[in-house]
């Protein structure tokens, strides 16, 4: 969209959300300040600089975008400055999630069992990456032959 620029100023100085979509990998060096949070004080005022102009800042403002990429790769510092979630279902998961569903109607039981065993072996994933990484540093450690 041509406009979007002048359109997202209006929405930030009207504190109304803005869904960006359809996202490639690269972002618009416009949007820099934004996802700085770059925000600056012009007496009272909260203001923001994007693109040429500085526009006043409403806190109400939300920014959100999407991407239709199956995997995309950000640069490090996008990834800092923004919350990335994947919304991807896979066959599997909404298999185990209505397993699940229907396993809590029908034996409530059996289902707390197979959470429970589910935050145990999580547990013990832990625990085990712990070990290795006492190991890999007692073994770096040492001296000798």
């Amino acid at each position: 969209q041509p406009n979007y620029a002048r359109d997202l100023e209006y929405a930030i100085s009207g504190g109304k959300p803005v869904l960006l979509e359809n996202l490639g990998e690269s972002l618009d060096p416009l949007l820099d300040p934004l996802l700085q949070k770059a925000k600056f004080k012009a007496g009272n005022i909260v203001m923001i600089r994007l693109g040429d102009s500085t526009i006043e800042f409403n806190e109400d403002f939300r920014f959100y975008m999407t991407t239709k990429l199956p995997n995309p790769h950000y640069t490090p510092e996008t990834c800092v400055q923004v919350t990335l979630l994947n919304f991807m279902a896979t066959p599997d998961g909404l298999q185990d999630q209505m397993l699940g569903i229907l396993v809590a109607r029908e034996e409530a039981e059996i289902e707390k069992k197979r959470q429970n065993l589910i935050v145990e072996s999580a547990q013990s994933k832990a625990q085990l990456k712990e070990i290795e990484d006492r190991i890999l540093e007692l073994l770096s450690n040492a001296q000798g032959n």
